[in-house]
Parts: C-alpha cells; sequence; structure tokens
C-alpha cells in the first residue's frame, strides 16, 4: 500500500502510528470502560495538529491535504475508534463548513481555536424526529433585533459532552420548508446552552456522544454560516468529507481487528498446532485482508479526487457504505477466530466488534448511502 502513497503520507502514517502505540493502546480499553474522555491525551494530539489537518498553517492548522486526513483518521481508530471518532467529526463537519462557508470573521474567531484543539466542535443535525430525513428538523433560529433566537433539541451529537463550538441546524424561516433551514453557531456557556446527560452506548463509549438543548438561547445574527436557507446545502457538503472520514474510521478499526485476529491465531493451539495452519481460518483471514485492501482504496480514490478539487461525493458515499459493511463483517470473523475469547471483554476484538456497528449507522446509515450513490449513478448515465 505505501507504494502508492507519496512519501509524505507515509510520514504521516509513520508518526500517527508511533503516537497511536505509545499513548493511545495503554488506555485504550480504559477508557472504553469507564466511558472517560482522555483529555491528556487530547492535548497531545493538538500538539501534533490533529483537529486542524486541513486547515491552513496561516490559520494554526496542519495544513495536510485528504489523504492525510484519511490515513490519520484510520490510524487513530486502529489502536482507538472512540479517539478516531472525535477527531474525524471535529474536522468534517465542524470545521469543514466554517471554512468553506465562514466569512473571515468567522474563521478568525472560531477555526483558529478549533485547529488549536483549544475548542472542540460539533455537527447538531440530528434530533428525535429527524436524521436520515435532515428536512425533518424541527429547531428554531427566529430572528429579533440583531440576534436569533434558538430552540433546539439535538440527540446523538458526537463530541456534544465536551463541544465548545455547536452547528445547529434550525428553521430561521418556518414557513419555508426545507429552504428554511439555516446553520447557525451556539457555543458553550451560552444562557439557555444545556448539555444533555451522555449517552449509554454499546460502543465509541470514550467519545462523550450527548444531546444538546438550547432553550431561548440568543445569539448574533453574524453567527449565521453562509446564507439563510443554505442549511442542506452546508450539510450535505460537510457529510461528502464526513462520510470519507467514517470510511477511513472502519478501514482503522477493520484493521485492528484484523492484526488481533493473526496475533491471537498464531498463539492459540489445537488439534496440536497454531489454529494459523487450519484452512477455515486462512480462509476467514484471506477475506478480511482482501475486504479491508479495497476498502481503503475506496478511501483514498475519494480522498484524491478531494485534493484534485473534483467532485467525489459519489466516491465518499461508496467508500463509506462498503467500508462500514466490512468492518462489521471482518470484526465479526476475528471475534470467531478468537472463539469464546473473543466474546470477552478482555480481549480488543470485542471492543472493535461493537465499535464497528456504528459505522453504518452514522453520517448516513448504509440505506441512505445506497439511495445517494444510485440517485448519483442514474443521473451520471442520463
Amino acid at each position: 500500500m505505501d507504494k502508492l502513497l507519496a512519501d509524505k503520507h507515509i510520514a504521516v502514517r509513520r508518526s500517527v502510528r508511533t503516537f497511536c502505540e505509545r499513548e493511545l493502546r495503554p488506555i485504550a480499553a480504559e477508557i472504553d470502560q469507564e466511558a472517560r474522555f482522555p483529555w491528556d491525551i487530547v492535548e497531545k494530539m493538538a500538539g501534533l495538529g490533529y483537529f486542524g489537518i486541513q486547515v491552513p498553517r496561516t490559520m494554526d492548522g496542519a495544513g495536510l491535504d485528504a489523504v492525510s486526513y484519511a490515513i490519520i483518521i484510520e490510524e487513530i481508530s486502529r489502536v482507538c475508534a472512540a479517539m478516531g471518532l472525535c477527531v474525524t467529526v471535529h474536522n468534517s463537519v465542524a470545521v469543514y463548513p466554517l471554512m468553506a462557508f465562514g466569512t473571515d470573521r468567522q474563521k478568525e474567531r472560531w477555526v483558529r481555536p478549533m485547529a488549536r484543539g483549544e475548542k472542540i466542535g460539533a455537527f447538531c443535525l440530528t434530533e428525535p424526529n429527524a436524521g436520515s430525513d435532515a428536512g425533518a428538523v424541527s429547531a428554531t433560529a427566529i430572528a429579533d433585533g440583531d440576534d436569533y433566537i434558538l430552540n433546539a433539541n439535538k440527540v446523538f451529537v458526537t463530541n456534544g459532552g465536551v463541544a465548545d463550538i455547536c452547528l445547529i441546524f434550525a428553521r430561521t424561516d418556518p414557513a419555508a420548508g426545507r429552504k428554511g433551514i439555516s446553520v447557525v453557531v451556539a457555543e458553550r456557556g451560552l444562557p439557555g446552552f444545556v448539555v444533555g446527560d451522555l449517552e449509554n452506548l454499546c460502543g465509541m463509549r470514550a467519545n462523550p456522544v450527548s444531546s444538546i438543548r438550547l432553550y431561548d438561547c440568543r445569539v448574533p445574527r453574524d453567527h449565521l454560516i453562509g446564507r439563510a436557507g443554505q442549511g442542506l446545502q452546508i450539510g450535505m457538503a460537510a457529510l461528502d468529507t464526513g462520510r470519507m472520514g467514517i470510511a477511513a474510521q472502519a478501514v482503522g478499526i477493520a484493521q485492528g481487528a484484523l492484526e488481533e485476529a493473526v496475533q491471537y491465531a498464531r498463539q492459540r493451539r489445537t488439534f496440536g498446532t497454531p489454529i494459523e495452519n487450519h484452512q477455515a481460518v486462512q480462509m476467514m483471514i484471506a477475506d478480511m485482508a482482501t475486504q479491508i485492501q479495497a476498502a481503503r482504496l475506496m478511501v483514498y480514490r475519494a480522498a484524491e479526487l478531494k485534493d484534485k478539487n473534483a467532485p467525489f461525493g459519489q466516491e465518499s458515499a461508496m467508500a463509506k457504505l462498503f467500508a462500514s459493511e466490512i468492518a462489521c463483517q471482518v470484526t465479526d470473523a476475528a471475534v470467531q477466530i478468537h472463539g469464546g475469547y473473543g466474546y470477552s471483554k478482555a480481549y480488543a476484538v470485542e471492543r472493535f466488534y461493537r465499535d464497528a456497528r456504528v459505522t453504518r449507522i452514522y453520517e448516513g446509515t448504509s440505506e441512505v448511502h445506497k439511495m445517494v450513490i444510485a440517485r448519483s449513478v442514474l443521473q451520471s448515465m442520463g
């Protein structure tokens, strides 16, 4: 795989892997069990530029390309998917919309500290009755003089428990339907800004997923991102990048599970020989490795297109769909190779198995991605 990458990308992988092996692997199981966000590790990651991967250096970011971004998310998730989730959501659906649609003043105010890792971002779209149907959001941002008054109940907000900068999708013109949805920034600490209890989730437990509730929360009108009514356009643009990040995360989870399975297969003996010598196990490992490699190439292809400023929405959706599906298949096979031990929290594959499952749900379910891909293919073929 490295032969297909530029030297700078190989260097990025080597650097991130070294950091993750040294800092994240020793605590990955612990923070999962405790559902604890590792602030000390986050500070170290911030110092390495992981919270401003594609932000220009002039804005205190790392100034890297999309392929590097995919590699970083993959490598973090290979060890600790919850922290890979934190980094990809912050970079893709929080920082990116501000960079792409924000004013210079907004970028200076929010992107610079976010790139330094001083403030964490969150993307607040999902509501109890609005998820896959993004146009069904009921949150409102009603103009009142120089302000907007926000009322919202956002759920399953990744990074919600620690986020400082929240992109709120709300109706600025309730009568305009989908065309009345806008994006407004709400900052933690404002009157009426309430962080709900952390969700007790199956996987990704070290990420503080929570609800964000806004009760008559007043924000200046210059907190509007882009134009009024541009919310769904901004959201879809952000999700193209976000899907690529989740695809990279899924590849990382699958890679981590494969490595654990191979290591176990070399140590575990049955019928007088290591189980790596059993053809049934070899067949599973062959399928796992092939699926991972295919998914990785799809992710890098989407990232390469993004770096060339070419349309990459279809490729991003395909990568996310395929990578999330194979992550579940690969982690399931890794558990099977471990046998009963794979069902024990004493082994990492149990955590990978739980973490993989949600990749088929967030940033667009697999079913929604099939709809997106089909529409794109049908349109491109006339």
